[in-house]
């Protein structure tokens, strides 16, 4: 039996869920894994050592191997490493490997914050609190496209807007671990929510969960 407090949350990109799952684990003082950066993490990996991104098995090999603790985040960003990620991350040896890594991850003292795509479906099924945060595509296109131009970068609204939702279907229709609320999750739609909103709405959820777990 664990004596981790796990809090899995799940939804698409830009909706906030990285900085609601960094700020959960801060104000408990629990653990926290962005698991998109484990996939990128293998990714990088495979460039780093000149390996082709379309062996299975070489693939699962690095992802064995992929250490979890202090991932880079700048670092991982780069769009290159991402696009490289998208391809290794629908093969199921390397989503098994890794969903086993992030569980261990998940057992650490006093408790963890997993972000994702699939915690509270696949990964931590059993997680006493699942949280699925969304907003809607376009209000997400619209941050990513703030966050570029407030960095310097040069960024058009349609493209990413339609790159939203490209990834919003493929997460959604993969055969392995399609990204959908988990039954039991509570929905936090923060379209229209300020993340300090959304942080105070999953600080009841999370407390009131505690008081029932003491």
């Amino acid at each position: 039996m664990s004596d981790s407090f796990i809090i899995a949350i799940d939804g698409p990109a830009a909706a906030g869920k990285g900085t609601l799952s960094r700020g959960i684990a801060e104000q408990y003082g629990f653990h926290h894994l962005d698991t998109g950066l484990t996939y990128r993490a293998v990714a990088k990996a495979l460039i780093d050592a000149g390996l082709p991104l379309d062996d299975e098995t070489i693939a699962e090999k690095m992802a064995r191997e992929v250490e979890l603790a202090g991932l880079d985040r700048d670092i991982l960003s780069r769009h290159e490493i991402g696009e490289a990620a998208s391809k290794i991350a629908v093969m199921p040896a390397v989503r098994r490997a890794l969903v086993a890594a992030q569980r261990r991850f998940s057992e650490r003292p006093p408790g963890a914050v997993l972000d994702g795509r699939d915690i509270g479906t696949v990964v931590c099924p059993a997680a006493p609190v699942k949280l699925y945060v969304t907003a809607s595509p376009e209000v997400r296109a619209k941050r990513r496209y703030d966050e570029i131009i407030g960095k310097g970068g040069a960024a058009d609204f349609d493209a990413i807007f339609e790159d939203v939702k490209r990834r919003d279907d493929r997460d959604m229709n993969r055969a392995d671990s399609p990204m959908k609320p988990a039954v039991d999750a509570h929905l936090l739609d923060t379209s229209e929510m300020s993340i300090e909103a959304a942080f105070q709405a999953a600080r009841s959820i999370i407390d009131a969960a505690l008081s029932r777990n003491a």
